[in-house]
């Protein structure tokens, strides 16, 4: 391992071509660089300086030493600074994961406050559907689970807090041919027609949809933008976040439905294990107990065309 000061005899001598310079760069006399780039030669038993040049200049073997010495300074400076990191209570990394029916775009203002913390932990922010939300968590995929629908399952240490509730409205295309259909519509007529769900992303499971009646034709999209957009386009039925859709149903892009057997609203879950409470989970927890922050979220973007 290269000292500092050697680290920067060698940077000095490559960017000036010159012991003189790097000398007089590093504010030490001349021969006291000569002395030290031949003990850095002795030591590694190699020829690291090209002298045969009018321009004084790293050998491959040199080269090789000063970008090596200078990734591994970096190293440690980088480890150094993990350790006070992690001693001051900030995590090394924070893994959340969304359920997918929460866009991204609105955790955007919290992860620009987050930055300003400068706390150096490492965000990473991935998205699951129904069970997979739950199960990213319990198979420690997850330090912090937001948006998660259905009860908590049993999970060691879990805590968790009510984000807010989600209402649902049967929408589809003024095109559908359940469109003109008689109201309130009955599971035997609905069960006729193709639902369009978006597919749980659960691993262990065989997944769940909500609204879905047993042996009806589903078309499975990869989000609830793509499920909006397939009901839109008269690909199938099902269930909406109503004020995602708001504006679609007011300009009669979708039509409302009503229902023999209504939706019940979904609570939103925020989870997390107990034992593991870090600085950056504990900020974030806070930002995510604040009312207006969760009712955007539950809110969700309002899909405008």
């Amino acid at each position: 391992m290269l000292s500092e000061d050697e680290l920067a005899l060698l940077e000095a001598i490559r960017e000036s071509g010159s012991l003189s310079r790097a000398a007089a760069r590093l504010g030490k006399a001349p021969s006291t660089i000569s002395h030290a780039a031949r003990q850095l030669e002795t030591r590694f038993d190699a020829l690291l300086f090209d002298r045969r040049r009018y321009r004084l200049q790293l050998t491959p073997a040199g080269q090789l030493l000063a970008l090596e010495a200078a990734r591994l300074m970096q190293d440690v400076s980088r480890l150094s600074r993990r350790v006070k990191q992690i001693a001051s209570g900030w995590e090394d990394r924070l893994w959340i994961v969304t359920d997918e029916i929460l866009e991204f775009e609105l955790f955007s203002p919290v992860i620009r406050s987050f930055d300003t913390l400068q706390s150096g932990v490492a965000l990473r922010m991935t998205h699951e559907v129904l069970g997979g939300t739950w199960e990213a968590l319990r198979d420690g995929r997850a330090d912090l689970i937001v948006g998660a629908t259905n009860e908590p399952p049993v999970i060691p240490t879990l805590r968790w807090f009510e984000l807010g509730v989600m209402d649902w409205v049967f929408a589809i295309s003024p095109r559908h041919p359940l469109a003109k259909a008689a109201e309130p519509l009955e599971r035997e007529v609905v069960t006729r027609h193709r639902s369009v769900v978006v597919a749980d992303s659960s691993r262990t499971s065989a997944g769940r949809a909500y609204g879905l009646i047993g042996g009806q034709a589903t078309l499975a999209v990869p989000s609830m933008a793509a499920k909006i957009h397939a009901q839109k386009e008269g690909l199938g039925v099902g269930w909406l976040p109503r004020q995602r859709v708001a504006g679609l149903l007011k300009r009669g892009e979708l039509v409302e439905k009503r229902m023999a057997d209504p939706r019940e609203p979904n609570v939103l879950y925020v989870a997390w294990r107990g034992d593991q409470e870090g600085r950056a989970l504990s900020w974030w927890l806070e930002q995510l107990r604040q009312p207006r922050l969760a009712k955007r979220l539950v809110r969700g973007v309002e899909i405008t065309g």
